[in-house]
């Protein structure tokens, strides 16, 4: 059983993915809970383009995903050169642009489990806050926050999944460097392409699936708790 065990190598591109996993779901759970209440309970024009944008990219290739934030975020590009001048902050070619294209890629899924779970909220339990004289922003962090956990929990974990995931526009944008961005698709990729690198490959791919089905049941259980605790209250 010796060949399961894996390399420093293979452990770094573990940990990186737990890593761009993590930010890449943090860092965009703000703007999805925005965009979902948004999408679920506001009617403006241009919403139809609105979900058309956000739900972008799974309908794109990935590769084109990764190709576009590279012409944005490059270092030569126009946001990416003002990011870097302006607050040193690089993405292309660093796990950081790692995290931001799994957040892109990964934001669809965690932007519709939220705005599901904000529809199914019965209007008139926020009606009845706003007549006792509470504020949108007070209703929304009192009553409408509470009831919704359970559907962002669900959210974070599919994103989260999901740049576990992800390959095609993270190796466009920022390549596949070990140590830097060789995250765990990549890595399997690498195995893959080299004689005597399938028992690598293998065993990335076990781990994948190994944390993927720890995500799924950890966001069913905290979901069922969470619902639990609501019906209760």
């Amino acid at each position: 059983m010796e060949w399961l065990a894996l390399s420093p190598d293979e452990w770094n591109a573990v940990r990186l993915s737990l890593r761009v996993s993590f930010w890449a779901t943090i860092a965009s759970l703000p703007f999805g809970i925005w965009i979902a209440y948004v999408l679920a309970r506001r009617e403006f024009w241009g919403k139809s383009l609105l979900n058309g944008i956000v739900h972008l990219p799974l309908i794109l290739p990935p590769v084109v995903t990764g190709y576009l934030l590279l012409l944005t975020f490059g270092r030569r590009a126009p946001v990416g050169s003002f990011l870097d001048s302006a607050f040193g902050i690089v993405f292309s070619f660093r796990w950081t642009g790692a995290a931001l294209a799994c957040g892109i890629m990964a934001f669809p899924l965690m932007v519709r489990a939220i705005r599901l779970s904000i529809e199914a909220v019965d209007r008139k339990l926020e009606a009845a806050a706003g007549t006792l004289g509470a504020s949108p922003a007070w209703v929304f962090a009192t009553v409408t926050l509470p009831l919704i956990l359970p559907g962002i929990i669900a959210g974070m974990i599919l994103a989260f999944a999901k740049a576990m995931g992800e390959f095609g526009a993270t190796i466009t944008f920022v390549s596949n460097i070990p140590g830097e961005t060789q995250t765990l698709p990549s890595a399997i990729y690498t195995f893959t392409q080299v004689p005597g690198g399938e028992f690598g490959a293998l065993r990335l791919t076990l781990v994948s699936v190994s944390i993927a089905m720890v995500a799924l049941i950890a966001s069913e259980v905290m979901a069922r708790r969470l619902a639990k605790r609501i019906a209760v209250e």
